[in-house]
């Protein structure tokens, strides 16, 4: 039986829920992102996009482009109740559906043509999206997921696309190999150089060759060229929260021992965070004492998954918490009320150096494991341990 996948993804959902709650934002430039000019864009309308904004591009070359955009800082908290509330109705309806960010929905519909026809019944839950939260959704329908995200992005902006089995290859070869999910900006560039700028010509490549030229990831790039994914579909869950706790050998009362494994667990809370594109907003500590009475302090912060911003918390929270001069034989850090986003969503105020930092930092834990690039301040527990 042919697999029926669907992906849906909501059209500029941050623009689009500010401009649900304000509807004179409608028609204009409108900008998500850092409100300096040091700030990064993390999403922009499609008036803005016509003058070349992009996402993840520095506030300050964007406003050069579209000095007319309205900035806003953005709204993590409306973003993930509206996520929520996209996400209740799709799980009501559809049998098996997985979450791939906070605006974004495979859903696997096989063998639902037998009573309903599966376009038709995508469309008609599509619009029940758009009437009861107002927002805007695309999707495509095809044979899996590699094929169908790519028609969504054809089908933008409101758009549907239905790529049947027999129509694959026609339609994914005259497209760009930019249109490939996760072919980075560095594979695009080498790839161009030689003369594969169409997934046409990436396909009839020698799959062989464009492992040796790539390495291990090029029978998979290979492989969705041709059409090819059968990656499951995998059931959605929400993650209430992540945590570690450290139990002393030796009951301490070293703060500096202390303040270097904090560094150390939020660095490894964080890395986590990111790898599987959750974003938390509240921290919790907990310390244990040496006769055993336990106490914990938490704090809100707005949505983030960086080490920097994380770890200036918890220090705050151990100093608060930590009010009496006895050793402690535990320690404890727990990130709560999660929501699906990356480090590109939360980084408003910061760079776009320190987009690329993050990015380079957790490519590096990636590939060389996760002790191979740590802050300083935790080094000494590391080689401690070593």
């Amino acid at each position: 039986m042919s697999r029926s996948i669907v992906h849906m993804d909501l059209d500029t959902f941050f623009v689009s829920c500010e401009r649900l709650n304000n509807p004179k934002l409608n028609g204009i430039p409108l900008i998500i992102g850092g409100s300096s000019d040091r700030g990064v864009v993390s999403s922009c309308s499609y008036e803005a996009r016509k003058f070349g904004v992009r996402s993840a591009m520095p506030m300050k070359f964007a406003l050069r482009l579209c000095p007319q955009a309205k900035v806003i800082k953005g709204d993590m908290e409306l973003y993930s109740n509206k996520s929520h509330e996209v996400t209740a109705i799709i799980q009501e309806q559809a049998p098996v559906v997985e979450k791939a960010s906070i605006d974004e929905f495979y859903l696997d519909i096989s063998g639902m043509d037998k009573f309903f026809g599966c376009y038709k019944w995508t469309s008609e839950l599509t619009a029940k999206i758009m009437k009861e939260s107002g927002l805007p959704i695309s999707f495509a329908l095809s044979v899996n997921k590699t094929v169908s995200k790519i028609g969504t992005g054809e089908a933008k902006p409101v758009g549907k696309l239905e790529i049947k089995e027999d129509r694959v290859k026609s339609f994914l070869n005259p497209l760009s190999i930019q249109k490939i999910p996760m072919l980075g900006d560095v594979t695009f560039q080498l790839l161009s150089r030689i003369g594969i700028r169409t997934i046409q010509t990436l396909a009839e490549m020698p799959a062989e060759v464009l492992q040796q030229l790539i390495g291990k990831n090029g029978i998979d790039l290979w492989k969705k060229a041709n059409g090819i994914d059968h990656n499951p579909i995998e059931p959605y869950s929400e993650r209430k929260s992540i945590s570690t706790e450290h139990t002393f050998e030796k009951d301490t009362i070293d703060i500096p021992k202390l303040k270097a494994l904090i560094i150390v667990m939020v660095e490894k809370l964080a890395f986590q965070l990111r790898s599987e594109q959750w974003l938390t907003s509240t921290v919790v500590v907990k310390i244990r004492y040496n006769n055993f009475d336990t106490e914990t302090k938490q704090c809100r912060v707005a949505y983030t998954s960086c080490d920097h911003v994380l770890i200036e918390k918890v220090n705050d929270l151990f100093d608060k918490v930590y009010n009496r001069r006895m050793r402690l034989r535990l320690i404890g850090i727990r990130f709560t009320n999660l929501v699906r986003g990356t480090y590109q969503i939360d980084l408003f105020d910061d760079t776009n150096k320190m987009v690329a930092l993050y990015q380079a930092i957790d490519t590096m834990k990636k590939r060389f494991g996760y002790d191979a690039i740590s802050r300083c301040g935790g080094t000494f527990i590391k080689n401690k341990r070593a």
